[in-house]
């Protein structure tokens, strides 16, 4: 699954710090893993993220085929 999440948090201004605890993650070095595809967040974590992005779940997530 390709994500925009580097992209979103840098277009807002904003650290990986600031996303972790907007989104309520344990702490910045989950959303690198998010962020370089090693892990995949689950449902309620993108909802979380999107909401951190002020974006939704479709524009921060693209399933490859």
């Amino acid at each position: 699954m390709k994500n925009f999440l580097s992209e979103k948090r840098k277009a807002l201004g904003l650290t990986q710090p600031q996303v972790a605890e907007l989104a309520q993650l344990s702490n910045y070095t989950v959303l690198q893993g998010y962020e370089n595809g090693r892990h995949e967040p689950t449902v309620s974590v993108a909802i979380r993220l999107a909401r951190a992005l002020h974006t939704t779940v479709e524009e921060l997530f693209q399933v490859e085929d």
